[in-house]
């Protein structure tokens, strides 16, 4: 399955669902499926960004490399269930998703599921376009970064670079949570996003993630334990 194989799924049967598969050593051989995720996951995001320092981390790339982390937890014996695409493919034009965040699984999933909408980016830590590997291909998709130790300064930020993004008809991805949460805490939420899509003028669509096939891990937070027996859930509501 590549990308547009994946999109034409997408955009005619309004979701997707990983196909029936039954992985021997994911079921039999606990802590298996961690170490090949990981080990297929690193090669991933080294190859890709190896390519953002070249300069040739595209919008078709991005989208490829989300794809290629799909076909990687189903390798392992894990399952993706997406679900409501129907309205967001009706409406045309930009759009605020707004979507609670689980893992780092979520950052890996949401491009390829967006963008085969419209162009997209994402509200992001500043740090993370730090990071020796990662860091290139986040400063290839032009997030607009936050630091979060002032809301109002990233408030300010946020609206500002918001609506330039949304001018160019580009869609925007925001974790309105402080942190990875393990568990659905609307309290925990911020007003990034709302705020954004009213000042803009365009839709919100909440994005509901049931992520915790990847565990947040104790010693490296990234790196936590998979469990193939969670099906992924990715649930999109009609823009409001």
């Amino acid at each position: 399955m590549d990308r547009e194989e994946f999109w034409h799924i997408l955009k005619t049967e309004f979701g997707y669902q990983s196909p029936p598969r039954t992985c021997f050593l994911a079921k039999n051989f606990p802590g298996w499926a961690t170490v090949v995720f990981y080990a297929k996951t690193l090669k991933l995001v080294a190859a890709n960004s190896v390519i953002a320092r070249l300069g040739s981390f595209d919008r078709q790339q991005w989208a490829n490399s989300s794809v290629a982390a799909i076909k990687i937890l189903e390798s392992v014996g894990g399952r993706l269930h997406v679900s409501g695409l129907k309205e967001v493919i009706e409406h045309k034009g930009p759009l605020v998703y707004i979507a609670n965040h689980m893992s780092m699984l979520d950052t890996f999933l949401l491009p390829c599921l967006t963008l085969a909408f419209n162009d997209v980016t994402f509200v992001v830590k500043k740090g993370l376009l730090r990071y020796p590997v990662f860091g290139p291909i986040m400063r290839a998709i032009h997030p607009i970064a936050v630091t979060r130790d002032s809301p109002r300064e990233d408030l300010k930020k946020v609206l500002s670079k918001g609506q330039n993004v949304i001018s160019k008809d580009s869609s925007i991805v925001i974790f309105p949570q402080s942190t990875r949460n393990a568990v659905f805490d609307l309290a925990s939420f911020n007003s990034l996003g709302v705020k954004l899509a009213q000042r803009t003028g365009v839709p919100v669509v909440p994005v509901a993630l049931k992520t915790d096939f990847q565990g947040n891990g104790r010693i490296i937070r990234d790196l936590g334990y998979i469990n193939p027996k969670k099906t992924i859930y990715v649930k999109f509501g009609a823009p409001l």
